[in-house]
C-alpha cells in the first residue's frame, strides 16, 4: 500500500516557496505521492442565502493541471487529481492538458474525476449540473480515445470530434482514470469504467458495501473487480499521528492499494506544521513498505 499526502492548499497560502516546501518535503519523507482538490470558482455567500457548501469564494484552490505541471519540474511524486471535476470541464481540454503532466512527469499521474456537488461553479463554466453523471461517463471513453488514437471520430451526446487528436500523447496510454464515490449510482460507474475508485467512507459496513456494489457491477461489465485500485483518506485532526498510523492499518487490511494522509482542518495554521504533522506521521513507521 503505497502512502501520500493530501496537498493543503486551503491552509498554506499561495506562496510558491510554501509549495515547494512542503512538496519537498513530502517526498523527502518518503511519502509517495499528492493529491490536489479541484474548484475551479467559488459561490459567495452573500450572493447565495443559506449557502451550505463545504467552501466559498474565500477558499483557496490551486488549478491542479497547472499545479502539477510545476510540480513535475521540481518533484518526483507521483500526481492524483482528487478529484477534477470532470463534467463541468471541456473533454478534449482536459485530455489534452492530463497527456502534457503525464509527459512532463514520465507518466506519473493518476487523473481522479467526480461529478461535484456544486451548482454555482457549473453555472459559471457553462455546464448543466444536472446531467453530470451521464456526461461523465461518455467523457471517460472519450478521454481514454483522445490518449491513444492519433485521429479520433467521435459523436456523443455531449461531444463531438471529428478526425483529430492531440500530439503529444502521453506516456501512459491510457492514463489511469480513477473515480471519486458516494453514493450506489457512482459506484457502479465504478464497477463499469474506472481503473481505481476514491471512497468517501472509512473501512466498515459502509465500505464493504459499496465495495459489493462495484465488484458487482465490474463483473456485470466483464471486467475483473480485483484489478481496480482503492485510495483512502485519512484525517491527521481525528487523533494525531497515532490515529493516522492505525488508520492505514485499517486501510491495508481492507485492500487499500493507496492512502493519503490530510492534514486540514486539524488546527494547523501554516506550512511548517502541516510539515511537522507529516514528520509526526513518517515517526509511526506507516510509510515502511509492507
Amino acid at each position: 500500500m503505497r502512502v501520500g499526502v493530501v496537498f493543503p492548499q486551503t491552509e498554506i497560502g499561495s506562496d510558491p516557496g510554501a509549495i515547494r516546501a512542503y512538496v519537498a518535503a513530502a517526498e523527502d519523507l518518503g511519502y509517495r505521492h499528492l493529491m490536489a482538490y479541484d474548484h475551479v470558482v467559488g459561490a459567495d455567500p452573500a450572493a447565495h442565502p443559506g449557502w451550505s457548501g463545504v467552501y466559498d469564494v474565500d477558499t483557496t484552490f490551486h488549478e491542479p493541471m497547472v499545479l502539477y505541471g510545476y510540480l513535475a519540474a521540481i518533484s518526483s511524486l507521483d500526481l492524483i487529481t482528487g478529484v477534477i471535476i470532470l463534467p463541468q470541464r471541456q473533454t478534449a481540454l482536459v485530455a489534452k492538458q492530463a497527456a502534457q503532466v503525464d509527459l512532463l512527469t514520465g507518466g506519473r499521474l493518476r487523473l481522479g474525476v467526480g461529478i461535484g456537488w456544486n451548482a454555482v461553479e457549473y453555472e459559471a463554466l457553462g455546464q448543466d449540473f444536472s446531467q453530470r453523471g451521464r456526461r461523465l461517463a461518455e467523457q471517460v471513453g472519450l478521454l481514454r480515445r483522445l490518449w491513444t488514437e492519433r485521429s479520433v471520430t467521435f459523436t456523443g451526446r455531449y461531444d463531438t470530434v471529428t478526425g483529430a487528436g492531440i500530439a503529444p500523447l502521453p506516456v501512459q496510454r491510457p492514463i489511469p482514470i480513477w473515480f471519486g464515490a458516494q453514493s450506489p449510482a457512482a459506484y457502479r460507474r465504478v464497477g463499469r469504467l474506472a481503473d481505481g475508485w476514491l471512497p468517501q467512507v472509512q473501512p466498515g459496513p459502509e465500505l464493504d458495501e459499496a465495495r459489493q456494489i462495484i465488484e458487482r457491477a465490474a463483473t456485470e461489465a466483464g471486467r475483473d473487480p480485483a484489478a481496480l485500485g482503492m485510495e483512502g483518506r485519512i484525517h491527521y485532526g481525528h487523533g494525531g499521528a497515532e490515529a493516522v498510523a492505525r488508520a492505514a492499518a485499517q486501510w491495508r487490511d481492507a485492500g487499500a492499494t493507496h492512502v493519503a494522509v490530510n492534514t486540514m482542518k486539524a488546527g494547523l495554521r501554516t506550512v511548517d506544521e502541516h510539515i511537522a504533522a507529516l514528520t509526526e506521521v513518517a515517526g509511526t513507521g506507516v510509510l515502511d513498505p509492507r
